[in-house]
């Protein structure tokens, strides 16, 4: 007899706390998460800098978390990028990096100077 080696993932977290979009009105299905591509990525990380230096409000305990620390990760890995990728992005790609990096790194500073 065969041996059954699937699993099955059960997520427990629910949505409580966190917004749902709506069905699609045509379809009646949930909008699918946007398309992975560079530009995407970049936000993504970029996001997740601006949010730990305390770009939102936990829902739970009404403060503002904050860690410098791994903001400063995910903008370095942003300056990494950039590095690596110099002479291969079109122009959107380059600017959207190029943008990103300079209003992350200000607000660093700024959050940094906030703490002294």
């Amino acid at each position: 007899m065969a041996e059954d080696n699937s699993f099955t993932i059960n997520d427990r977290r629910g949505t409580a706390g966190r917004e749902v979009p709506p069905p699609n009105a045509e379809t009646g299905k949930r909008n699918a998460a946007p398309a992975i591509n560079f530009s995407t990525f970049i936000l993504s990380l970029s996001t997740s800098a601006a949010m730990n230096m305390g770009g939102y409000t936990d829902p739970v305990s009404g403060l503002i978390p904050r860690n410098l620390e791994l903001a400063k990760q995910s903008i370095d890995i942003l300056g990494i990028l950039a590095e690596k990728t110099k002479g291969n992005l079109d122009a959107d790609e380059s600017h959207l990096l190029d943008s990103v990096l300079y209003e992350l790194r200000m607000r660093y500073i700024d959050e940094i100077k906030k703490g002294a």
